[in-house]
């Protein structure tokens, strides 16, 4: 029996440069060749921007509708050349025999739509179930990616659930149907450690259950390491080293391979202490109300969620406070309830001197400036219909009227260039960028108006291990040279620990245990935080 599902071969692509009067086109990818093999695992890995999605959405042909590309070589599943294949029959395709994870949950799932519509819909359509079959599989489908309470989420819409949880949904429409070929592009990139390797478990379960393929595109190399057979390194569009996943991790033959490997994050950086008071809460409570099915004509039974219950926090200026949990434990909510981006319950919130929680929408607004956030999601924070440029001097025309156009251009490319990016992307639009340098833009849109305090929801999730440790080291450049305070919130615990000075564990809303970072990290005293560190760190 032939083994091989799909073969790339040779495959070079070209978009259109928009900003380019002439019909200038700028390649992506030079000479790209791979082969997968059925039920095997082979990885694609490399920086942000170095054609590995490019690559995926090339073999499911997403891009030729919404881009001007061209392109040569082949791509072969099944025997079949894809580039060949009629429309109609590339729609039955997709999601059929090639299932896709895409990086950003929330640009993926439809808002208008519930978890259970959108689950039950592929259901019916590709694998002809009935309604009652379609929601026993759907409920089946979530709670095998450790969804909690399926029942309830399956009634909820994508932004009631937290990054995690979306991104859990986004694997469970993947593998509903089944598919021969599974490209998963970053899938544990928004979950936490323990979810992390739950997935990791049932991709390989589902691998050897329906003798799947996995074509797996990550920068996090120790999941590299666990589940892949083949692994190709890719570089500015092509592949400059392939080997079986044991020996090119014992012996990596291309620098750019041992660049790879040696950029992990570490806590060599100097811990801060500060007596001086930054923003404190004084318990402090988010709950928010699911509305559940009817009960007859008249009654609801709805469920209270208690985001962040009870709960107390001081930050010392110029310190970094990391808040780490699995997803759904309430960091993101308590980090939005501090900034005043949601309405908290009750409790107090002190900023600098001034109780937050008392201030009026207009009375809140010079403030900030001062207070800024990097979100989770870089895509769907960033205006689409903005260049870069106005991206990030959005800012300084609201809070700074008096700067000319001038000194704001110039402000803009020196915050561009501190996050690592070039003066000539301030012209291009988000979707030109990929996901790591979309977060990157965001980053430098927050830092341009040096604010006192930062929250960082997850900022480094979306970029490789390299640029991880720029971010990091950018970060920690910025905190010692403005003296500015981080709220930073991560399932990462290798950053944690190379940026925090205070760590807080919570769960189900609760702080479960808090201190020092080192002291957390070298001898923890719950449970649950040991169990968190030995999912991340042995």
């Amino acid at each position: 029996m032939n083994r091989l599902l799909l073969q790339i071969a040779e495959l070079n692509s070209w978009f259109k440069d928009e900003s380019a009067d002439d019909s200038t086109y700028i390649q992506t990818l030079n000479n790209v060749s791979l082969s997968i093999d059925h039920a095997k695992t082979v990885a694609l890995v490399g920086e942000s921007g170095s054609g590995k999605t490019v690559t995926a959405l090339s073999i499911l042909r997403l891009l030729e509708d919404v881009a001007n590309i061209r392109r040569t070589g082949s791509i072969l599943f099944e025997g079949n050349d894809l580039f060949s294949v009629a429309p109609e029959e590339m729609r039955k395709i997709r999601g059929n025999k090639i299932s896709m994870i895409f990086q950003e949950p929330m640009t993926s799932l439809n808002p208008l739509y519930t978890v259970g519509n959108q689950l039950i819909e592929p259901l019916m359509l590709h694998r002809a179930m009935n309604k009652d079959e379609a929601l026993a599989e759907a409920l089946n489908l979530l709670s095998k990616t450790g969804i909690p309470s399926p029942e309830e989420r399956l009634h909820v819409y994508p932004h009631q659930l937290s990054g995690g949880q979306r991104q859990r949904v986004m694997i469970s429409m993947a593998i509903a149907c089944r598919p021969k070929l599974l490209i998963a592009d970053e899938p544990t990139t928004a979950l936490d450690v323990t979810v992390q390797a739950q997935i990791l478990n049932l991709l390989m379960d589902l691998q050897k259950e329906f003798d799947m393929a996995i074509l797996l595109i990550t920068h996090d190399l120790p999941m590299v390491k666990k589940i892949a057979d083949y692994v190709h390194i890719m570089k500015n569009g092509t592949i400059v080293e392939s080997g079986e996943t044991e020996r090119l991790f014992l012996s990596p033959e291309h620098p750019y391979t041992n660049k790879l490997l040696g950029s992990i994050p570490s806590s060599t950086a100097q811990k801060r202490t500060s007596s001086d008071l930054l923003i404190s809460t004084q318990r402090l409570k988010c709950h928010f109300t699911l509305k559940g099915k009817w009960q007859g004509f008249f009654r609801r039974t709805n469920k209270t969620i208690k985001a962040v219950d009870d709960i107390s926090i001081s930050i010392a200026k110029g310190t970094t406070c990391g808040i780490v949990g699995e997803s759904g434990s309430g960091k993101t909510t308590l980090g939005m309830a501090i900034l005043r981006l949601i309405k908290s319950s009750s409790g107090d919130i002190l900023f600098d001197g001034q109780q937050l929680n008392r201030l009026s929408s207009k009375e809140i607004r010079p403030l900030r400036k001062e207070m800024q956030i990097v979100f989770q999601d870089p895509f769907s924070s960033l205006s689409p219909r903005l260049t870069v440029e106005e991206i990030v001097a959005e800012g300084l025309k609201v809070h700074f009227p008096e700067i000319n156009a001038e000194e704001r251009h110039r402000m803009v490319i020196d915050a561009l260039e501190e996050v690592g990016m070039e003066s000539d992307m301030a012209s291009r639009y988000p979707h030109e960028f990929s996901g790591g340098q979309r977060q990157r833009i965001a980053i430098a849109r927050s830092i341009i108006l040096r604010p006192k305090f930062l929250v960082l929801d997850e900022p480094t999730s979306a970029l490789d291990m390299t640029i991880q440790a720029q971010i990091i080291e950018l970060l920690l450049h910025l905190q010692k040279k403005y003296n500015l305070t981080y709220l930073f919130i991560s399932h990462d615990l290798r950053v944690v620990r190379a940026l925090a000075d205070y760590i807080i564990i919570m769960q189900d809303g609760q702080i479960i245990e808090s201190g020092a970072a080192e002291e957390i990290f070298t001898s923890p005293r719950q449970p649950y935080t040991r169990r968190l560190f030995e999912a991340a760190l042995i």
